[in-house]
C-alpha cells in the first residue's frame, strides 16, 4: 500500500500538467483514502498497547481467582483434618464401649457409618478442588508466559526506538538550533524540521542545507529496515498565494512531504516501501498562528518513525 501511496503522490506532482482534472481529482481522491487507511495503520501501535492492558488486567484476575482457590482449598484441608480427627476419637470412643455395651456400639456404629460418608463427600470435594487448581495454575502459567513475551517484545522496540532517537541525534548534531529537533513519545520517535532548514517561502525545493540534513538522516535509518518511516508536511494557517500549479497549503505541505521523500530514495539502502509522504496542511499545528513565531514552528516537515508491530501482533494472536 505503501508503494501505491508514493506512486499516487509522485503522479499527482505532474497532475495538472500532464492529465485531465478529472482523472487529477481521481488520483488525489485515491491518494486521500490511502492516507487515511495508512493514519489508521499509524494508530495500531496505541491500539496494541491498550491490548496489552487489557491481558494484564485479564492476568490479574486470574491471578485472584488462583489465590481464591487456594484458600478454599486450604480450608478443605482443614475441614478434613478436624472431621478425620472426629473420627479417631469416634473410633476410641466405640473401642471403649464395645467391652461395656452393645447398644452403645449400635449407636456409636452409626455415627461411625454417618462421619465416614462426609469423610469421602469431603475427600471428593478436595480431589475435585485440586483438578480446578491445577488447571488454573497451568492457564495463569501460559498466561503469565504470553505476557512476559509480550512485555519483552515492547520493552525491545522501546530500546531500539532509544538508540535510533540517539544515533539519529547525534548525526544530525551540526542542525541543532537550526530549526530541527529530535524525540521520542508513544514508542515512536519524531524528527522535526522548520522550513527555514529546508524551504524558501512557497516553494518546495529544498536547499543545501536542508538537503545535507536530510541525507545525513537517511544514512541512518538505512541500517533501522524494520522502522516505518512517514514525512508528514505541515503549513501555517496563511493562504498559499504563490504558484498556481497549487490549490492551497494542504497541495503545498504534501508537495513538500514528496520532496523529501524523493532525497530518502536517492538512498538506495532505503526500502521505499517503508516510505510514506503526507500532508496536514495547516490543520495539525504545535504552536498558535497568531505570532510570527507561532507560524515559523508550523511551518515545518515531520518524519516519524515507527516500528514494525508484525511480532507483537503475532503474540496477542496466540494469547
Amino acid at each position: 500500500m505503501i508503494k501505491q501511496l508514493s506512486l499516487i503522490a509522485i503522479l499527482l506532482l505532474t497532475a495538472t500538467s500532464c492529465v485531465s482534472k478529472k482523472i487529477y481529482t481521481e488520483l488525489e481522491d485515491k491518494y486521500a483514502n490511502l492516507k487515511k487507511e495508512n493514519r489508521a495503520l499509524s494508530d495500531e501501535l496505541e491500539t496494541l498497547s491498550t491490548d496489552k492492558n487489557k491481558l494484564t488486567n485479564d492476568f490479574n484476575s486470574l491471578q485472584a481467582a488462583y489465590d481464591a482457590a487456594v484458600k478454599e482449598r486450604d480450608e478443605l484441608r482443614s475441614d478434613y483434618a478436624a472431621t478425620k480427627t472426629n473420627l479417631d476419637n469416634l473410633k476410641a470412643s466405640y473401642d471403649a464401649l464395645e467391652k461395656n455395651s452393645s447398644a452403645e456400639i449400635a449407636k456409636n456404629s452409626q455415627k461411625n457409618r454417618e462421619l465416614l460418608a462426609q469423610l469421602e463427600a469431603k475427600e471428593q470435594a478436595l480431589a475435585a478442588e485440586n483438578e480446578r487448581l491445577e488447571k488454573l495454575k497451568k492457564e495463569l502459567e501460559s498466561r503469565s508466559q504470553r505476557v512476559a513475551e509480550l512485555e519483552s517484545v515492547i520493552a525491545a522496540k522501546d530500546a531500539n526506538m532509544r538508540a535510533l532517537k540517539d544515533a539519529i541525534s547525534k548525526a544530525l548534531t551540526n542542525f541543532e538550533g537550526k530549526g530541527l529537533t529530535v524525540e521520542q513519545r508513544d514508542g515512536k520517535v519524531y524528527v522535526s524540521m522548520e522550513n527555514k532548514l529546508l524551504f524558501e517561502s512557497g516553494s518546495w525545493y529544498v536547499g543545501a542545507q536542508g538537503k545535507q540534513a536530510v541525507k545525513q538522516l537517511g544514512s541512518v535509518l538505512a541500517e533501522n529496515p524494520d522502522i516505518a518511516i512517514l514525512i508528514e508536511g505541515h503549513t501555517d494557517n496563511v493562504p498559499y498565494k504563490g504558484n498556481a500549479q497549487l490549490s492551497g497549503n494542504w497541495d503545498l505541505s504534501t508537495k513538500r512531504a514528496t520532496a523529501i521523500v524523493n532525497i530518502l530514495r536517492e538512498n538506495n539502502a532505503i526500502n521505499p516501501e517503508n516510505l510514506t509522504a503526507a500532508g496536514r496542511g495547516e490543520y495539525a499545528p504545535v504552536a498558535s498562528n497568531d505570532t510570527s513565531e507561532g507560524r515559523a514552528k508550523n511551518r515545518r516537515i515531520e518524519v516519524i518513525l515507527t516500528p514494525k508491530l508484525d511480532e507483537i501482533s503475532k503474540l496477542l494472536n496466540e494469547i
